[in-house]
């Protein structure tokens, strides 16, 4: 997808990518350099870094980096034309009519356009004799409002094996963008395909993302067949595992504080209740991916998962992925019903507001679910939960410790200080265990280093060393690539992907282009502008001079050279045998 080196140059220079950066995380002025939590991967300590000099980024502790097209692709799930297509709108620039292939970016517009079309078939199928069916469930058991129901855009999927099929072909899409949607599916027999409607008979549930746009459906039966939900499988618009249901409505709701409810139909009930700052994550299960969105867009997130016991399980998880974002953890306790949309349909909203104002910190859901436990009239029912709450406290701050070991004293009769010693045991039995796993993975790291961005490093080291210098030097300096372009070539690299980016780097200068970060994203996916963005941190390592580069040069010559010495294809067949015979 080559768009004109002129436009990308232009756009470098009209986007402060500090700026763009600051829009979704929150970065602190270090020096020259910015610093803030990663927005990739959880972590408490700061290790993303944002260059403004080079326009660029990179997270020590994850290794994501690249320049502000990359940013967008990652933070916001783009490609790359859509990802440039973004950032010309916010520079207010327009994007050249000609000179880029974006068929990628059409085939997602022709999903998403067909997404569209499929949540209006849904929704007229509903209003229909025909749907009468799913209407009733919406309105009659869900006990939902016409406004609410026209709000979310639920619909019903009729009992029939082709009715999407052949209005959405009415419409002038075809068989493969429907399957790629994920609309319809297809069966093979006797060497003819046939494509049927993915969901039948279901009430459904458009996802909507941040932008608008309807990126996936849930179906879920009206009976007690299976299975219950049958939901969009991941498409070019849609990955689960960074799905969150009605973000795009609370985001504009009390955004200070976000519920985060089991299921959509749990958000829907909310918002008509008037909680309209509550959402769901998508899948089987809470991702970091997930809790790092939400954990842009509040301070503060309220669980409020079904009180059984895969609910339980569910909250005990998210508090541990959600911990690493940053955000203030509350936990609901449902009394009433064991969801929210029960609790409200028995009760009324003013119950379920009574929940909230009430819901308790991560700390003193752990200590209320350790109370039940145990039985505290006995003196083993006390130590052993005065030892669980111990661990507890052992992950909270030193004032929050002394707060509770004084409540725990005073209810348990223990001296405050005998809680506070088995407190600090607790975080060392805790940090020793975290210690000996840091090394163990540093050993392995050592023993066996993985690299899935230059698999062949693990077997190579000295060579891709050389490599990675020698690119760093050229992309630091391109005026040494003058000086050193005769005495090394593409074939001399021995990793497939240096070999990669040192093409890339040689033709672009061959031919009078700039090598900055923003020159590589059409080509590299955004986790190999990682290393680039790597290869741009690398000054204080570097000495900067053209004797460096030939000094990797020649390591880089040597290993290659090692490697020919033992190719068969290079070798007498005597030769050849010998490999085979053990010394």
């Amino acid at each position: 997808m080559a768009i004109s080196e002129e436009f990308l140059t232009e756009l470098r220079a009209r986007t402060d990518i500090e700026n763009l950066i600051s829009q979704y995380v929150n970065l602190s002025r270090r020096g020259r350099l910015s610093k803030g939590l990663c927005p990739f991967h959880g972590e408490k300590t700061p290790s993303f870094t944002v260059y403004p000099d080079s326009q660029s980024f990179y997270c020590f502790g994850c290794g994501a980096g690249g320049d502000a097209i990359t940013f967008m692709r990652r933070i916001e799930n783009l490609d790359y034309v859509e990802a440039v297509k973004n950032l010309a709108d916010r520079a207010g620039m327009r994007m050249p009519d000609d000179g880029y292939d974006d068929t990628l970016a059409k085939h997602r517009q022709r999903i998403l356009a067909a997404n569209r079309e499929a949540a209006k078939f849904f929704y007229s199928t509903m209003m229909s004799p025909q749907g009468k069916i799913g209407l009733d469930y919406f309105y009659g058991k869900r006990r939902l409002s016409m406004s609410t129901i026209k709000h979310f855009g639920l619909g019903y999927a009729p009992d029939s094996w082709d009715a999407l099929l052949k209005y959405m072909r009415s419409k002038g899409f075809t068989n493969q963008e429907l399957f790629d949607a994920n609309l319809v599916r297809k069966s093979e027999k006797d060497g003819k395909v046939r494509y049927y409607d993915n969901f039948r008979n279901r009430a459904m549930v458009p996802i909507i993302d941040l932008r608008g746009n309807i990126i996936a459906f849930g179906g879920r039966v009206l009976d007690d067949s299976k299975p219950k939900y049958i939901n969009t499988s991941d498409t070019l618009v849609y990955k689960k595992s960074n799905g969150v249901f009605a973000l795009n409505f609370a985001k504009n709701g009390n955004p200070s504080k976000l519920i985060v409810a089991e299921g959509y139909m749990d958000v829907i009930a909310l918002h008509q209740a008037g909680f309209t700052n509550s959402i769901a994550c998508l899948g089987t299960a809470l991702t970091q991916e997930q809790a790092r969105l939400v954990a842009r867009y509040t301070d503060e997130v309220i669980l409020s998962y079904d009180s059984d016991e895969a609910g339980q399980k569910a909250t005990k998880r998210a508090i541990s992925i959600f911990s690493q974002t940053g955000v203030k953890i509350r936990v609901l306790k449902l009394t009433g019903g064991k969801d929210p949309d029960e609790i409200i349909k028995t009760y009324g909203k003013e119950k379920f507001q009574s929940l909230l104002d009430g819901a308790a910190n991560d700390i003193e859901y752990g200590i209320l679910r350790e109370r039940d436990k145990y039985d505290l009239d006995s003196l083993d029912g006390k130590t052993k939960f005065l030892t669980a709450v111990a661990d507890i406290l052992s992950k909270a701050n030193p004032i929050e410790q002394d707060m509770y070991a004084t409540k725990l004293s005073s209810e348990m009769g223990v001296s405050k200080d005998a809680i506070i010693t088995q407190i600090r045991k607790s975080y060392s039995r805790r940090a020793a265990a975290e210690k000996k796993e840091q090394f163990k993975e540093i050993m392995r790291e050592t023993v066996s280093p993985k690299d899935d961005i230059n698999p062949e490093r693990a077997k190579h080291q000295r060579a891709a060393r050389a490599e990675d210098i020698l690119l760093a030097l050229i992309l630091h300096n391109p005026d040494f690539y003058k000086k050193i372009k005769d005495k090394i070539s593409p074939d001399d690299f021995v990793t497939e992907f240096n070999r990669r980016i040192f093409e890339s780097i040689s033709y672009k200068l061959e031919n009078g282009q700039g090598i900055e970060l923003a020159h590589f994203s059409a080509e590299f996916t955004p986790v190999e502008m990682g290393r680039l963005a790597q290869f741009m941190t690398m000054t204080s390592m570097l000495s900067n001079t053209v004797e460096e580069c030939e000094d990797c040069i020649k390591v880089i010559k040597e290993e290659k050279t090692k490697l020919s010495d033992v190719d068969p294809s290079n070798m007498s067949d005597e030769d050849f045998k010998n490999l085979f015979i053990k010394k």
